[in-house]
């Protein structure tokens, strides 16, 4: 069964395992893997997000940087903080003007433009480093009392493709999420805000993703509330390639809904994802499943 959780976001918490909670994507920049410049432009990104929140999207996730795989990431950033914040800042300031209620993460690693977005209206702190790449991260979450998902990354996204395979990928996420939660306790950040993801198609490959979503439950005995993003990734498209040819980004929505519902049932108290209103319903249907047990 599915653990209750109350996360805390500083001045409110969500309950988190009574239902599914689908979190959209909003990418503010020019080349995320699948929608790379469609929302580059604050206005159009703003009505995104709108148009997520009215199809039942419970969180939007705003970033301004790519991490698809090659991207240069941290020390040799191919964004600087400053073009970050002016990228998401105008879309998380937009989406809490007209929908004030509505809970926003800002997809960052960099600790600087976590406060900003956090000053802007920003809950939550969805850190793809697990909060290791800023040594001011998890002390600025700690300070501005938000909500972080610490996502497991092996390497970075330009050496994806060199690192050796793990003698078993579960019990890596596993281990590592659990010493870098530590890390980030110690730093001050209360163990009631933090969830875990345990990052899907970040350095790991088509042989390695299916079997951390086929023991995602294994990931429970951690005591976290539990994110995954399959959305769109790679390894979905490799499984529907036909003719020899992955199937295209926009190509894999039912092979997505067939991963939601296993993570459901499996565990996931968030779903990550571009086709929210595809999820919400899917995750409704899957969460009566658990309800009938």
């Amino acid at each position: 069964m599915r653990a209750v959780f109350q996360w805390s976001l500083g001045a409110r918490t969500l309950e988190l395992g009574k239902r599914t909670l689908i979190m959209g994507i909003v990418n503010v920049t020019p080349d995320s893997f699948s929608d790379g410049g469609v929302y580059l432009d604050s206005e159009k990104a703003t009505a995104h997000a709108l148009q997520l929140l009215e199809e039942g999207a419970d969180i939007i996730d705003v970033g301004g940087e790519s991490t698809r795989p090659g991207a240069r990431v941290a020390v040799s950033a191919a964004v600087n903080e400053d073009e970050e914040i002016q990228r998401v800042l105008p879309v998380i300031t937009a989406v809490k003007k007209q929908r004030p209620h509505a809970v926003i993460s800002v997809d960052t690693y960099k600790a600087k433009v976590a406060r900003a977005a956090a000053g802007a209206g920003a809950e939550i702190v969805n850190d793809v480093s697990g909060l290791r790449w800023d040594a001011q991260m998890a002390a600025t979450i700690a300070e501005i009392k938000c909500g972080a998902v610490l996502m497991h990354m092996r390497g970075r996204p330009e050496e994806w493709r060199t690192l050796p395979p793990p003698s078993d990928i579960v019990l890596l996420v596993k281990r590592e999420l659990r010493e870098w939660v530590e890390a980030a306790v110690v730093a001050g950040v209360r163990r009631e805000r933090i969830a875990l993801d345990p990052g899907f198609g970040f350095g790991k490959n088509f042989e390695q993703n299916y079997p951390l979503l086929a023991r995602f439950q294994d990931l429970q005995s951690l005591g976290f509330p539990l994110l995954a993003g399959t959305s769109r990734k790679s390894f979905l498209g490799r499984t529907l390639a036909k003719d020899g040819k992955d199937a295209s980004a926009t190509d894999r929505l039912y092979g997505n809904l067939a991963s939601h519902t296993a993570l459901i049932l499996k565990g996931a108290h968030i779903l990550r994802t571009h086709d929210v209103k595809a999820a919400v319903d899917a995750a409704r249907v899957t969460d009566a499943i658990l309800e009938a047990r």
